[in-house]
């Protein structure tokens, strides 16, 4: 063999390995952008806990209980009875000083997101305290006052001083580029024991565990357990992307099911209490209900997305636009409202002031409406009536196939249930085992349309029922009023007979 073809089969043997080192180096800078968004496990996580520890918190909080469980008197006994010396002491006893009002304390984080003492908890965490002390990771404490909270989402803002000490605050990352697998790290102060970190994965996105009207929690199954409340959860990049809040636990303790509020629904509400020590959300003015496959089908809706209209509050922003009740609302500012609990959060995370077009569905057809979004007013508790127990079932009609016994509104029945003297329409009195059932209606529940037509006698219920049997329809569109609530309700019906 020449030197020339030596040398040539050199050169064919080194291109392999060029191109290897370059793909090695290629996916080595992958590897690092993966790992920089929180994509793969790093080897450990002592440099990012080492990192992030400073920036969390441990907060304890004091209440003085005003009212303590009062002593009962002592009982009366005759003169020289063997028991009076007894009571007496005992009674001595309760009411020595040791018995005032006592202090009540409880525990949680929070994390540092502003270097002049600025912190982000639960507002649970804080509720109803008389002081707030706030507990560094070198322990130094400091008291700390209450910026705001927010109890929809259960955030709070605390504020201290912190002097010319340094602190290390950390940043809010982007919850909606997490994916469910994604590398996750809590710290906080479970069961009092401060700076404790954990680590796991996003086990799901989107849970809504009834804790408040814009539920979208992360969950995790990175250990959380009681005074964790208020921490951070972290991607690796060391961002912030959820709260931990609550946990799923029929002993108390963690068992891998963890909820964290995202910190895309976190951050505006933050800003919002920092800046105006309240929250400032958009608002619409109606009251909605969700669809399922009946009602759906009985609008004409090819499937059950969007956010059906059950009424208009009376002077909100919704009344004063060309949206109607039994509109669904498929889209508001450009943004698709996929099922009924979404339009809550985009509504409020919406600029007040702000012109923007919805998108419903009317009969049968899409169309659009324009609003001006309004301030979302603090809306005081309402105690709804009811029937007392025990009371005996008011006498009415029975509907056929539908499991309802309703009667006309009378001035008796508007104060058994609780309803308003301006309520038109029939009473449900009885709910027998049938669809009304299957349906939750219950006594107490106003009937007062029927196919879009005003119902005000059991004879029109029974005839529009009728008439919907005999045009074959499956359902029959009710529109129903309670106390709590007005919402529609496709009544189920036995076949009927078709023209």
């Amino acid at each position: 063999m020449s030197h020339r073809s030596r040398v040539k089969a050199q050169s064919v043997d080194i291109r392999p390995l060029a191109w290897l080192a370059g793909l090695a180096v290629a996916t080595a800078l992958l590897l690092q952008v993966s790992v920089a968004h929180g994509r793969e496990a790093p080897a450990g996580f002592a440099d990012l806990a080492e990192k992030l520890l400073p920036a969390v918190v441990n907060i304890s909080t004091t209440q003085t209980i005003k009212n303590p469980e009062r002593v009962p008197e002592m009982p009366q006994f005759p003169p020289g009875s063997p028991f009076e010396d007894f009571f007496k002491e005992f009674f001595e006893r309760q009411m020595r000083p040791d018995n005032s009002p006592k202090r009540a304390t409880s525990l949680g984080s929070g994390f540092i997101i502003d270097s002049a003492g600025y912190v982000v908890t639960n507002a649970h965490v804080i509720a109803d305290a008389d002081e707030i002390t706030v507990t560094l990771h070198d322990d130094a404490a400091y008291k700390a006052s209450l910026v705001g909270r927010d109890s929809k989402t259960d955030l709070a803002v605390l504020k201290f001083d912190p002097g010319k000490k340094a602190l290390t605050a950390v940043p809010f990352g982007n919850s909606d580029i997490a994916r469910v697998g994604d590398w996750v790290v809590a710290i906080g102060n479970p069961f009092g024991l401060g700076g404790t970190v954990t680590a796991g994965i996003v086990s799901a996105r989107a849970r809504d565990i009834n804790a408040g009207p814009y539920d979208d929690f992360l969950q995790t199954d990175a250990s959380i357990n009681r005074g964790n409340s208020g921490g951070p959860m972290f991607n690796l990049a060391g961002e912030v992307i959820g709260i931990n809040t609550a946990i799923f636990s029929p002993s108390g303790g963690s068992i891998g099911i963890g909820f964290a509020i995202p910190s895309s629904l976190a951050k505006p509400v933050v800003e919002d209490l920092k800046k105006h020590g309240k929250t400032r959300r958009g608002w619409l003015g109606v009251r909605i209900q969700s669809l399922d496959q009946e009602l759906a089908e009985s609008l004409g809706l090819p499937d059950s997305k969007g956010a059906l209209v059950s009424s208009l509050n009376a002077g909100g922003p919704a009344s004063k636009s060309t949206i109607k009740p039994q509109d669904v609302i498929l889209k508001f500012d450009g943004r698709e409202v996929t099922e009924m609990r979404k339009l809550p959060r985009i509504v409020a995370e919406t600029p007040i002031g702000k012109k923007v077009t919805v998108e419903v569905w009317r009969d049968g057809k899409r169309t659009t409406a324009e609003v001006v979004v309004g301030e979302l007013p603090e809306e005081p508790e309402e105690v709804a009536k009811g029937p007392e127990k025990g009371q005996a079932p008011a006498a009415g009609q029975s509907v056929a196939g539908t499991g309802l016994v309703v009667a006309a509104v009378t001035p008796q029945l508007r104060e058994r249930f609780g309803l308003d003297e301006d309520v038109k329409g029939v009473v449900v009195t009885e709910v027998k085992d049938g669809p009304a059932m299957e349906k939750g209606m219950k006594p107490g529940d106003v009937i007062i349309e029927a196919a879009n037509k005003p119902v005000r006698t059991p004879g029109d219920l029974a005839k529009a029922v009728e008439a919907a049997k005999s045009a074959g329809q499956k359902f029959l569109l009710l529109r129903v009023e309670n106390p709590q609530a007005l919402r529609y309700v496709a009544l189920p019906l036995a076949e009927g007979k078709r023209k």
